[in-house]
């Protein structure tokens, strides 16, 4: 356990440095990360000096673009899961009170949508929409939204039946004052976790439609179309690609760490063995 305790606050420091240095990247960065100068292009990183982790192929600050690409992959990861828990919360929380109709039209609705690989459909709806910050965010936080919804619905489902819901009913509670204070306290356990975990497979959804090119436009940064840059020049300018995809790596695996440490204390069937 105390090594689990170890893992989560290490996976926690790092997530937390990188929502600082993005918070502060205006004041950290040490250049402008979109200026471009052709004569210190592809510079190689100089610890403690004007370009400390290099230039790429536009003489670019590349510590500036982490910094500033560090604020869009945590813009898009929250925003995208807070969009997608609040719709899913919301439908599951109707379809596993009211049942009937309601129920079979939102769970197929949902199937319908698993039948789509999520990249696929987002790589289409983009493109149909155009590359932006808010348009990447709406589809990853729509695609997203069946998860919580099919959680909330079981949990309801097993809920609706116990005897506190059936006491509230005979004091004459209405059906929104049951689901909102009683059945919504009780979900949001399992949906802290699983939003947990969402956050970094968000993240890395980003980095990956970055990648393709259907990320924020350029020349705004980004890790995942600095990764796409960085392709190119592996042999020659080896910094484009490491530093990005370490960021992506440790940022990620943060995030995974705190989500197992969420779990172990959320989830009082683990402390008992079953």
């Amino acid at each position: 356990m105390r090594r689990i305790d170890a893992l989560a606050v290490a996976g926690a420091l790092v997530v937390v440095v990188t929502i600082v240095l993005a918070a502060a990247a205006p004041a950290l960065a040490p250049a402008d990360p979109i200026r471009n100068s052709l004569l210190e292009r592809l510079s190689p990183p100089t610890w403690g000096r004007e370009h400390p982790l290099g230039t790429d192929t536009l003489g670019r600050d590349v510590a500036s673009r982490m910094l500033h690409g560090a604020r869009v992959s945590l813009v898009v990861g929250f925003s995208a899961v807070l969009l997608a828990g609040v719709v899913g919360v919301g439908l599951g929380l109707v379809s596993g009170w009211y049942r009937g109709w309601i129920d079979d039209l939102l769970m197929r609705v949902g199937d319908v949508q698993l039948a789509f690989p999520v990249l696929v459909l987002a790589v289409g709806v983009l493109a149909v929409l155009g590359a932006s910050l808010l348009n990447l965010i709406v589809v990853l936080g729509v695609t997203g939204w069946i998860t919580y919804a099919r959680i909330v619905r079981g949990e309801v489902l097993t809920l609706r039946e116990r005897d506190f819901v059936a006491a509230a009913r005979a004091l004459g509670a209405s059906d929104a004052w049951i689901v909102a204070r009683h059945l919504l306290p009780n979900v949001l356990p399992p949906i802290t976790v699983v939003a947990t975990f969402s956050v970094a497979r968000t993240i890395i959804a980003e980095a990956s439609l970055s990648f393709l090119g259907l990320g924020i436009p350029a020349p705004e940064p980004s890790w995942g179309a600095m990764l796409d840059e960085g392709r190119n020049y592996i042999t020659t300018g080896w910094w484009l690609a490491l530093f990005p995809g370490l960021a992506i790596l440790l940022l990620v695996l943060g995030i995974n760490l705190v989500g197992d440490w969420l779990r172990d204390v959320l989830d009082p069937r683990l402390e008992r063995g079953l």
